[in-house]
Formats: C-alpha cells, structure tokens, sequence
C-alpha cells in the first residue's frame, strides 16, 4: 500500500511540533496544513480543530508529529513524538523527522490499535502552500476515463487546501496559546488599498444599483413598447449594446455574493471589460475633439455622399445601355433604371437638407464615445446603415422582383408536370389542368423567363452593394463582439499569475535512496491561452445573423432578404 504524504514547502524549516490536516481515506493520501510547535496543551489543540472544522466544514486533525533537530535525535523527544499518537488517536500515526542540514528525509508509520499492521511504502510530495490555497484547478476537457478521475484526486488536495483559509489567517504575533507555521506565519498578506476599495465598494454598489433600477425601470416602461421606439429599440445596434452593457453593470452592482470561482471570475472579467472599453472610449473621445477632428469629418462626409451618388447614377446609366454587351428588355430596363436614378435624387436632396446639420449632429453622436468604445462603434454601424439606406432599399426592390419571378417560374413550371403545391400538407401533389390554364401558364410563363435576366442583372449588382455594406458593418460588429467577449481579467491573471489558472500538476524528482522516501515536488501547468478564452468567454448578444455558405448561397439564389440585423423571426445562434 502507497501511503501519500502532501508536506507544504514553507513548513520545511518549522520547528518541532505536531502535524495537522486532512486524511483522504479513499486516496490514502494526508494533506498536511499547518505545524503545531511545542509547547502546547492537547485540550486546546483538539477545541482549536473544532472550531476550525465547524468553520471550514473539513474534517482536520493531527495527523502525525513533525521533528526539526539540527543535533542529533534524543531519545526522549523520540519517545514523547510517539506518545502523542496515543493522545491523539490517528490511525496511521505519521512521523517525519529532518536531521541536521541531510537532504533525505524519514518518514513512518505508527498503527497501534491495528492487528495486522502492514509496511507502506511512503510517497512525500511537496506542494507551495499559497500557490495551491490561491489556484483554481480546472477539469480537462476531456473529461473521460482515467483523466477524470486523476482531476477528481487532486480537486479533492486543492479544496482542502483553500477551504482551510481560516486556518492561515493566524500568524506568529498573534497572543494565543497555539503557534503555528504555515505559508501566512510570518504575517497575513494584506493590501491597505484593498481594503480601502473594499470599505468604498460598499456604497458605490448601492448607489450604482439604485441608479441602474432607475434607468431599468425607465427601459421596462410602456412608452418604450410602442410602435416608434419599440422598431428603432430593435433594430439599431446601439439600443442593443446599450442594454447589454446595462445587464453587465447589473451584475457587477449585485449585492449577492459570487457562489463558485466561475462566477467571481465572470464579475471580474466584466469589470475589467468594462473598464477598458471605457477608457478605449474616453480616449476616442478626447482625440475627436481635439484640432477640431469633428468639423473635418463633417465636411468631408457631405462631398463622399454625393461622391457615391453620382457613381451608382453611372452605374444605372451603365445598366440602361448594353451592359457587358448583354442585350437586355429595353422597356423593363428603362422603366427599372429612371426609378432608381429617382431615388438617388432624392437620397441627394435629404442629405443636403441635412447638411448644414450634419456637424452638430456629429457633435453630439461624439459624447456616445464616453459610454465605451463599443457604443461608439456601434454608432458607427448605425451611421453606416442610414448613410447607406439607398442601396439596402435598391436591394430590397430588387430581391422582391427577383423573388416573384423565380417562385412564379417555379409554380408555372410544377403546372407543365401536372403538379402543385398543397399549402395544407406542405407538399407537392398531382393535379389535372385544362387546356386554358395551362395557354395562360405557358403565356405567363414565356414572359417571365424572357424578363427574368433583367431583373436577375439589377438584383446582382445590388446584392453585391449590399453584401459590400454588410461585410463592413459585419467587422465592426466582430470587434464588439471581440471586446465584449474577451476574458481580459483572466487574461492577465495568465500571464502575470498563471498559477491561479491551474489545468493540473506535474511531478518533479527531487530525490530518491533506499530505506528513505520518495520525494516529489508537486508543479501546478497553467492553463493555456486557448483554454482560458474558453472557459472564461463572456456571452454576447449576436448582431448578425451567422449563417453557414450554403445557407447564405440558397438565400441569394431564391431572392431572400438578407437583414443587417436579427430580427424576431431569426434564431439565436
């Protein structure tokens, strides 16, 4: 039987006294704590456990006795060590001893109250007590067959480890009747500015949360539900980011404490997220208004709109003549061209009405950059869409025309089979014509195949504007999504703390000898990068709707409209 010993390092050098932790029955294993010195009183040795088990809810008691001589070992210290395992009645009795400055340990068993005492070999593994106490140890993601239940073993080490934290709040200045040494002996780690933004939090969080109430009452109002304020809610983007960032400061101002490390991390995560997309934003800010950035941008937005303009008006008139020597329906072309040249007009006379404007309102869309850089790029979006509301309209008219006349070539084509399509079963059944339907299908049929490659010409070259828009607004949402997802606190925590982010442990020899245990020194592996934006990703809302090509190509073919937002019909992917 292998008998594992986890020694803390920092108790290395402790003097001599008694062993207290944890004994694993089901891993054979002893998790040692903390060391007891001499002298003491057994009596409040065994009250002090108690108090500390009623706390903790883990089982502690004293596992062993721990000797530190730098002479040689007397006799009747050695004699005393095994006495105390008849006070305390732990079954094994474990004794580790460390003579003079010699490498090499020795390490027993004692089992008094055993008939058939059996000789175990002992496994001494070292661990960094704060490391450990400190860390989070995550489950692979593989969680099958042997590695599971390795991670079981040493989630078991590492929860003792940090439930015992109010054993380690005791020092060596403290004026007790018990002394002992752990990885917190020689003084309680403590931060004067922490717990200063611990005393402060208390009424920020209250007011932030009374003030949040407010702005969530106000959103939950029944003059938000109505027609006007309920589309333009849904559809722009910035609503969307607004009442995202919202649910995230509601989270953060929770007077409910974090129930696992999961759910500390997610708060601290969004804090941080917050915080920088803040600053991102104040800095956006700051350079917009400065040298007068906004009256730049004004005037060139007016000569780039009309610059746009007058490139779909040639690419109209392109359209209407020969385009690529294609020889298109000169009337269908005709009529379709002087309706879109007519809508161009118009675009142009509203964004010259708007223009002496236009500063102003940029002015004012620039003061959004101080709510995040996320807001701000959203805005950005919704810009983009309005400044760019003309082709969606080209290619809304467009998808229409082309729709009705592939599902009209479709239906006429189902009438030359003997076919057609049962609304009520959602199927294709037989179906007999006369000799007139099937004269006015074949009439309506031969007209909509010779009009279909004018149509099917303008509805490409809008679709193709279209997904030009899209593709645009599509990265600016990737990086919203990118900021509002990215783990950034954990991400920090990995590259300045990686020990606190703990995939597992490794095992390093220390050294090994004959009649001497093994000892071992327990690593704790990081988790990786990846591993990190995995398990710590925050959720965002999906602007766009993802769909795979061949979904994307099927929509294009048939005519359907692909919206730059997602709309009620749409699924949350």
């Amino acid at each position: 039987m292998v008998l594992k010993v986890f020694f803390p390092s920092c108790c290395s050098s402790a003097d001599s006294g008694i062993l207290i932790g944890r004994w694993i029955s089901e891993q054979s294993s002893a998790v040692i704590l903390a060391v007891v010195h001499f002298p003491f009183i057994p009596v409040q040795v065994k009250q002090y456990l108690g108090e500390v088990q009623r706390v903790t809810k883990v089982s502690v008691s004293v596992l062993g006795s721990w000797s530190n001589s730098k002479q040689e070992k007397e006799e009747s210290l050695s004699e005393f060590l095994e006495d105390l395992g008849t006070i305390f009645c732990h079954e094994p009795w474990i004794q580790i001893s460390k003579e003079g400055d010699s490498k090499f340990w020795s390490c027993s068993t004692l089992q008094k109250h055993s008939k058939n005492p059996q000789e175990e070999e002992i496994i001494l593994v070292y661990y960094d007590q704060r490391k450990v106490m400190l860390s989070h140890l995550h489950p692979p993601l593989d969680t099958a067959g042997q590695r599971a239940e390795d991670a079981s073993k040493l989630s078991a080490i590492f929860d003792t480890v940090a439930r015992s934290q109010v054993l380690f709040m005791t020092d060596r200045y403290d004026e007790g009747p018990i002394k002992l040494t752990h990885w917190q002996s020689d003084g309680v780690e403590a931060s004067i500015i922490v717990e200063l933004l611990k005393q402060a939090s208390v009424p920020a969080c209250m007011l932030l949360t009374f003030l949040l109430s407010l702005v969530s009452g106000i959103c939950r109002s029944r003059v938000l539900k109505f027609w006007p304020l309920s589309f333009l809610w849904s559809k722009l983007s910035t609503c969307e980011q607004l009442g995202h960032r919202l649910q995230h400061l509601q989270v953060i101002s929770s007077n409910k404490k974090a129930q696992n490390q999961n759910q500390l991390m997610r708060k601290a995560n969004i804090c941080v997220s917050l915080l920088i997309d803040m600053a991102l934003g104040i800095l956006l800010m700051s350079w917009l208004y400065r040298r007068n950035r906004i009256g730049h941008l004004a005037d060139t937005l007016i000569p780039v709109a009309d610059h746009v303009a007058e490139e779909l008006q040639d690419l109209l008139q392109w359209l209407m003549g020969a385009p690529a020597g294609l020889k298109m329906n000169r009337a269908l072309d005709q009529v379709l061209g002087r309706f879109f040249l007519y809508h161009i007009h118009l675009w142009i006379s509203y964004i010259h009405l708007l223009s002496p404007f236009i500063e102003m309102i940029l002015w004012y869309v620039g003061l959004s950059a101080c709510l995040g850089l996320t807001v701000a790029l959203c805005v950005l979006s919704d810009i983009i869409a309005l400044l760019t509301f003309h082709i969606y309209c080209f290619y809304v008219y467009g998808a229409r025309l082309y729709c009705l006349k592939i599902y009209g070539l479709s239906s006429l084509w189902r009438l030359f089979r003997g076919k057609k399509w049962n609304v009520l079963r959602q199927r294709v059944d037989s179906c007999s014509y006369d000799l007139d339907q099937l004269f006015i299908g074949t009439l309506l049929f031969t007209i909509l195949l010779f009009l279909l490659p004018t149509t099917a010409l303008y509805y490409l070259v809008f679709t193709l504007l279209r997904l030009l828009v899209v593709v645009v607004q599509g990265l600016i949402h990737l990086l919203v999504d990118l900021i509002d997802s990215l783990p950034l606190y954990s991400l920090i925590l990995r590259l300045c703390r990686s020990y606190r982010l703990a995939a597992g442990v490794k095992f390093r020899v220390l050294e090994q000898q004959d009649g001497k245990p093994l000892r071992l020194l327990m690593q704790i592996n990081p988790l990786s990068y990846r591993g990190v934006i995995q398990t710590y990703r925050l959720p965002t809302y999906s602007c766009y709707p993802r769909d795979s090509w061949a979904s994307l190509c099927k929509k294009l073919f048939l005519g359907e409209l692909i919206y730059p937002w997602k709309h009620k019909g749409d699924k949350q992917n």
